[in-house]
């Protein structure tokens, strides 16, 4: 007597059973979205009980959990760009179609919420942070979701250690590549890092000025050191053209950050001029990468060439 279910076939089918009139059935669901699953659900179970001999169906649905990225993005000082460039990455690599996920590491100044217009509070459950979907289509974990505005954080080594653990712990979903916006130095908090979940790789963010790029020189050390492959540098605040008069200088000087990769044998990723527009839009919580125009467009270069130097 043939099996009723050998003319059910889809690739996602994983296993296929027929007892007493009951179809067990065993799908694979990885990398899709609620509405997907939900769609190939229905479907399989309606071709089930279509087929001769099935009374009942059963559907166990499974997913593999999703091979995550993880990639910091650090700098030696403070006040170079790195947080709005990180932001804007991200929204870069999502209109790319990568799911990206946001760490905001930068414990005692959070300021991914703003640039990403997030919400207030990320869902918890068990003791365990969902990160926040935001409308740029990145996902987002930051202590600037869980402090009042404006509120400071006393913390010692341990308790930021601590906070950042919970939040690479968090809940990502499908995220397939994870950014790590970490605080300017070589403290604690990059140690943490380090140590809970090496990165498969880092960026590093520079102005082309010389003392810029001597902290950078620290911080592609301290990544070095961990054997974390340092994926390129970004030279940010590389010239200014004002918007009254059209002249161009650079007040920052130029392509020292460029010069400085060639030099250490890194990648250099690309530049970003001194803007105006994008402080404005980063303080409103619309990223220019979310966007049209020169800025969008130079950001989805960074993200193009960062994409390309990732381990296949």
């Amino acid at each position: 007597m043939s099996d009723p279910l050998a003319s059910l076939d889809d690739p996602r089918l994983r296993s296929k059973r027929l007892a007493d009139g009951i179809a067990t059935l065993v799908v694979d669901s990885t990398g899709l979205g609620k509405s997907e699953r939900i769609a190939l659900y229905d479907a399989i179970e309606a071709r089930a009980r279509a087929l001769p001999g099935v009374t009942d169906v059963r559907i166990a649905m499974t997913a593999a959990k999703p091979q995550r990225t993880v990639i910091a993005v650090g700098s030696g000082k403070g006040g170079v760009g790195k947080s709005t460039l990180t932001a804007n990455l991200a929204v870069a690599l999502a209109k790319m179609g990568r799911r990206v996920g946001l760490i905001d590491a930068d414990i005692y100044g959070p300021s991914q919420p703003t640039l990403l217009a997030a919400p207030d509070r990320p869902r918890a459950e068990k003791e365990k942070l969902f990160a926040a979907d935001t409308r740029f289509g990145v996902k987002l974990l930051s202590v600037g979701q869980l402090v009042p505005p404006g509120q400071a954080l006393a913390w010692r080594g341990p308790m930021a250690a601590g906070a950042l653990g919970q939040l690479i712990d968090g809940e990502w979903g499908d995220c397939d590549l994870l950014l790590v916006d970490l605080p300017p130095g070589t403290g604690d908090v990059q140690l943490s890092l380090l140590q809970k979940a090496r990165p498969d790789g880092a960026v590093i963010v520079s102005t082309p000025q010389d003392l810029a790029l001597i902290d950078a020189a620290r911080a592609i050390d301290l990544f070095g050191k961990a054997a974390v492959p340092i994926l390129g540098l970004v030279e940010n605040m590389a010239g200014y053209t004002c918007p009254h008069c059209g002249e161009a200088s650079d007040p920052f000087g130029s392509g020292g950050a460029e010069a400085s990769a060639a030099r250490l044998g890194i990648e250099f990723l690309g530049r970003l001029p001194l803007s105006a527009s994008l402080r404005e839009a980063s303080d409103a919580g619309r990223p220019p990468a979310a966007g049209d125009g020169p800025a969008a467009e130079a950001f989805a270069s960074i993200a193009r060439r960062l994409l390309e130097t990732l381990p296949a």
